[in-house]
């Protein structure tokens, strides 16, 4: 009895204190990636969450039915040889759960590379995105703006980020719209992300990258087109210019707010070769003329 209770206690201060945390991050979705992503997590989580409560009856009915008895110390149980039905479920079921769940993933993972779904039809907006200890440099090569340590997005609309890194690998992750990619200094990672509507989003870097890799962060803005042009055309009035001098003094090891500059780092520091875009013409949503212009963007952020 005591038993019951101490374990009816404990699950209700569980659910009280779950009850007032705000719900986690990735399964709060606010584009079609991250949605994608957030119910193969809860798909994996149901999942497990059978084969556990399974498992736990299995071994509570064991612990009951074979508890020990008041049998003689010689007692010798009777020997018994394997049994192919039971070895067979053995290994049966995990096979299975892991066919289901490869099916599962290898089908996401080619869904969140392609372009989101319901923006196939749509100009994706070129960002690229590097990072350096400890910030983040995003570069619009068609608006021919950049900014550091947050992102304005137009809602919406595909976005396609080109990752690479100034210093060590770093994972570019902006858990709401989709899942973490890494940021490499010798080659650029291609990511696509949508977000559905207007907000407010936390990015990161994902990946330990020194001393300073806490606060290795941004912040995320998604609005209206009309908005986001706005936005663009103020920059172009009011930001200074981004120099070659004063790029080199961002890449510095350190913590710096925002700030908000007229052309890119792309014209004297271009990004490394462009690798991914020729691998992805197999996936979906992905078509031969996307790829051809994708490519002769790239070339020309190059020159």
């Amino acid at each position: 009895m005591k038993m019951k209770w101490v374990l009816f206690t404990m699950f209700l201060t569980v659910a009280t204190v779950l009850s007032g945390c705000e719900p986690l991050l990735v399964l709060d979705p606010k584009g079609p990636q991250a949605e994608a992503q957030a119910h193969d997590i809860m798909f994996s989580i149901w999942m497990m969450s059978g084969v556990v409560i399974v498992v736990f009856a299995i071994l509570i009915f064991i612990l009951i039915k074979y508890r020990a008895s008041k049998q003689s110390e010689d007692y010798e149980p009777p020997h018994i040889e394997g049994n192919h039905i039971v070895e067979a479920i053995c290994v049966g079921i995990p096979i299975i759960i892991v066919v289901i769940l490869s099916i599962v993933s290898v089908r996401s993972n080619y869904e969140v590379e392609a372009i989101p779904v319901k923006y196939e039809d749509q100009k994706p907006l070129v960002v690229y995105a590097s990072s350096s200890n400890w910030k983040w440099h995003f570069s619009y090569p068609e608006e021919n703006i950049e900014t550091v340590n947050y992102l304005y997005i137009p809602a919406n609309r595909p976005i396609e980020f080109r990752l690479y890194s100034y210093g060590p690998i770093t994972s570019f992750w902006i858990p709401q719209l989709g899942g973490q990619k890494y940021a490499m200094s010798d080659m650029v990672t291609t990511l696509f992300l949508a977000a559905d509507g207007e907000g407010e989003y936390d990015g990161r870097n994902a990946n330990f990258s020194g001393a300073g890799f806490a606060q290795n962060t941004f912040q995320v803005t998604s609005m209206s087109q009309a908005n986001f042009d706005d936005w663009v055309k103020e920059v172009h009035e009011t930001a200074k210019p981004l120099t070659k001098e004063k790029f080199e003094e961002l890449l510095k090891p350190g913590h710096l707010g925002r700030s908000t500059y007229n052309g890119t780092h792309l014209e004297f520091s271009p990004a490394p070769e462009h690798h991914g875009m020729s691998d992805m013409s197999d996936m979906p949503g992905m078509s031969d003329s996307h790829n051809q212009e994708s490519h002769e963007e790239s070339e020309h952020s190059h020159h």
